[in-house]
């Protein structure tokens, strides 16, 4: 059964859960307050340091250091490693998840809907749901050997090139049995990291978070 979780509770979310529910469909509508009991679904995990500034002012003492870059990056990281333990919890009990990058596209549309405050904000989505059985399982996409990744007490690039070269045939052939182009892995990287045109409007993420109450020191 596919659950389907519906952020935000103005007109056109209901109207949206109305027609999923005249469809046989079942869900629930998250509204601002996260008063809703979510169910397995869409779900947002975020970097928060506001419970770090509410703590401070409850007790007349300063935050002074939530404004460092260091903090961010901790609450990141909390977050990354907090869905990592959902994600393998779910998938235990037999549940799909998918993890959603584009959350960082527009920062502060995403924290407007979810009524995130200052010093918070979605550092990626994590779908979760029962997987379709009447389709066909996804193929795992093939990774870069550990040779390729993975160092001993000091990092070493030396085998890298002739690693890469392996690689690329894994990764075209699994193109061509999605469907999809085969361009292979490396072209794929160059094409993101070649220009801001790449980043889907991240380029200016460090200036959005700023606005959102971030420091970034």
């Amino acid at each position: 059964m596919i659950r389907h979780v519906i952020l935000g509770s103005g007109p056109l979310a209901l109207a949206v859960a109305d027609e999923l529910s005249a469809e046989g469909g079942t869900g629930v509508v998250v509204d601002r307050k996260g008063d809703t009991t979510v169910p397995p679904g869409f779900r947002a995990l975020a970097a928060d340091l506001s419970r770090n500034d509410r703590l401070a002012e409850r007790a007349g003492e300063s935050a002074g250091a939530n404004p460092y870059f260091e903090m961010f990056l901790v609450a990141a990281i909390d977050a990354a490693l907090a869905a990592q333990n959902a994600l393998v919890a779910a998938e235990a009990m037999g549940l799909g998840t998918c993890y959603i990058g584009a959350m960082r596209n527009h920062p502060e549309a995403v924290a407007a809907e979810l009524g995130l405050p200052p010093d918070v904000s979605a550092v990626f989505g994590l779908c979760v749901g029962w997987p379709d059985t009447g389709r066909p399982a996804a193929a795992v996409k093939p990774r870069l050997t550990q040779e390729a990744v993975l160092f001993r007490e000091r990092y070493d690039c030396s085998a890298e090139a002739a690693l890469l070269e392996r690689y690329e045939p894994e990764m075209r052939a699994f193109q061509a049995s999605q469907g999809i182009a085969e361009v292979g892995w490396s072209k794929t990287v160059r094409a993101r990291v070649k220009g801001i045109e790449g980043l889907s409007g991240r380029h200016v993420l460090k200036e959005t978070l700023e606005r959102m109450g971030f420091g970034l020191k």
